[in-house]
């Protein structure tokens, strides 16, 4: 009777340990608790926290060599597909952006150049329209116009990633970008500003990487202003099938050789891949903007499909 009383007790704890040593969401699945719903994190199945960990991680990996990457992996037009969204934008002087997951400042210093050269063609006109003035005017109104070059326009860059945040401060400190640009970490989904506080909101090559697609989509509308615009810059679906089966057979097997022998990380690149083939469709897309209350919603295709850049308006 002890004999088979002791049997059971060390049995007892012998599973208590296994469960107390198991990682949590096993013990709470053992448990019959939830562990978080399924989610991809490129064609694996994982929790939401587990997914929000990997891509942290993915891009704490990939910060220092992200700019050299894209290059290699879109030849250099990933530089083009920037231009255009700032070109679809078309900001204006005392424009106030938001730039979420735009941790190594791509499109802030396009915003940047895009609305000083605005500015600075208004200069130019004003001045042509005051012939009159002496010279010593024009060279004070140049200097006092000089002065604000960007017309109260401000940038924020916002990102989830201290390492890419890093990666940008640097790069905006060397090529000299100071005036009307800032740096916050923060989520998409649960961003850190007020509501109704900015004219534009983008995102370019981040989205996808978003937990919770949904509640970032809440969250850009939350701080618009009434009548502020929602651009997205992605990685979409390609719907010509030739042209798709070269894109397959060009991101699956020379991607991730080029994140390896450039970047020295070829899982990173892998994942990156997997998740564009995960990401929902142009049209997909378009209707989770419109849930999220954007109106005017539409989207344009790039390159075939390769891209998109979807556009709402919070009216």
């Amino acid at each position: 009777m002890a004999a088979g009383l002791s049997l059971s007790l060390w049995l007892w704890r012998s599973r208590c340990r296994a469960l107390l040593s198991r990682p949590a969401g096993a013990v709470r699945a053992h448990r019959g608790l939830a562990a978080g719903p399924e989610m991809h994190f490129g064609f694996q199945s994982v929790t939401e926290e587990e997914r929000r960990e990997k891509i942290y991680q993915v891009f704490e990996n990939v910060a220092k060599k992200y700019d050299v990457m894209n290059d290699s992996m879109t030849l250099g037009i990933h530089r083009v597909w920037k231009d255009i969204l700032m070109h679809k934008m078309n900001p204006c002087p005392g424009t106030l952006l938001l730039d979420v997951a735009g941790g190594t400042g791509d499109i802030a210093f396009r915003f940047i150049n895009y609305v000083r050269s605005v500015r600075q063609r208004q200069l130019q006109r004003k001045l042509k329209h005051h012939q009159n003035l002496s010279w010593q005017e024009i060279f004070d109104s140049y200097q006092k116009d000089q002065f604000n070059s960007l017309g109260d326009s401000q940038v924020v860059v916002c990102d989830i990633n201290r390492e890419m945040l890093k990666v940008g401060k640097q790069k905006a400190q060397h090529l000299g970008y100071s005036e009307g640009l800032s740096w916050v970490l923060g989520n998409a989904e649960e961003l850190p500003f007020d509501d109704d506080k900015f004219d534009v909101y983008t995102i370019a090559f981040g989205i996808r990487n978003v937990t919770r697609i949904d509640l970032a989509l809440q969250e850009a509308y939350r701080v618009l202003k009434p009548g502020g615009r929602f651009l997205c810059l992605e990685f979409s679906h390609v719907s010509n099938p030739l042209l798709s089966r070269l894109y397959d057979l060009y991101s699956f097997q020379v991607i991730p050789v080029l994140g390896e022998v450039i970047a020295g990380d070829w899982r990173s690149y892998q994942y990156l891949v997997e998740s564009i083939r995960q990401f929902p469709p142009q049209e997909e897309l378009k209707a989770m903007i419109e849930d999220a209350g954007f109106f005017k919603v539409d989207y344009e295709n790039l390159n075939f499909g390769i891209v998109a850049i979807h556009s709402g308006f919070k009216l």
